[in-house]
């Protein structure tokens, strides 16, 4: 008998966990001049994304302290996101560029934007 609620507590641990990851389809909005501008749609699956635009290529995504989507528009653009905001259904993100002057690329921003869910 204690196997078996031991069964059940585990089934509901299991259910109750909220994942860390990004999953479903979502539309990106890029700030320009004080107004956000829609882009296109992005697909996330675990750790990759694709865009619905077929010319754009597959991007990875890193999962740490703040989650990176590399290979974002091209390959010299990098996406960060704050991990606690992707529970959320607007997910605002910062971009930076690998070719930039700083010793790290990620203290540089050269633009914003907002991920929104689709449902």
């Amino acid at each position: 008998m204690k196997y078996f609620a031991l069964l059940i507590t585990l089934f509901f641990i299991g259910f109750n966990q909220q994942t860390s990851h990004l999953n479903g389809r979502y539309q990106y909005f890029i700030e320009e001049d004080g107004a956000y501008i829609q882009k296109d749609k992005i697909t996330f699956k675990d750790s990759v994304f694709a865009f619905d635009n077929k010319y754009l290529p597959k991007g990875k995504i890193s999962y740490g302290n703040v989650i990176l989507l590399d290979n974002f528009i091209n390959t010299d653009l990098i996406i960060s996101i704050q991990k606690d905001q992707i529970t959320e259904d607007t997910i605002p993100f910062l971009m930076h560029d690998k070719n930039s002057s700083s010793a790290n690329y990620l203290d540089e921003t050269v633009g914003k934007g907002r991920l929104v869910r689709i449902k």
